[in-house]
């Protein structure tokens, strides 16, 4: 995870783009893996990491507790901004691809 425009990994981009409504961890991991049809799932030491980061980074704070006691989390608009220019870098990508691909297939 960089901190300026390089690329994220994709449990981190989910798991920002998870918490742009207050989420507890056990709400990210089901989240993640519904956003992503079942293809990443998170372990929780891989999710709890990842957290850790994000807060030392400033992507994600920490807002209040749930019923059960729970940490709830919320992105900032610096991991707002993470998540902007990473959408872009992937649009990119998607692109670039299909504009090759189209050259290749004229042949």
């Amino acid at each position: 995870m960089n901190e300026s425009k390089g690329a994220l990994t994709e449990a981190v981009y989910y798991i920002l783009i998870s918490l742009f409504s207050p989420l507890h961890g056990y709400g990210v991991i089901q989240n993640v893996e519904n956003l992503s049809h079942g293809r990443v799932r998170l372990g929780a030491g891989t999710l709890y990491g990842a957290l850790n980061t994000l807060l030392s980074r400033g992507w994600i704070v920490e807002c209040g507790e749930s019923g059960e006691r729970k940490k709830e989390y919320i992105i900032t608009e610096a991991g707002k901004r993470a998540v902007l220019d990473e959408t872009d870098r992937l649009q990119e990508l998607l692109d670039n691809g299909k504009r090759v691909l189209a050259q290749y297939n004229e042949n």
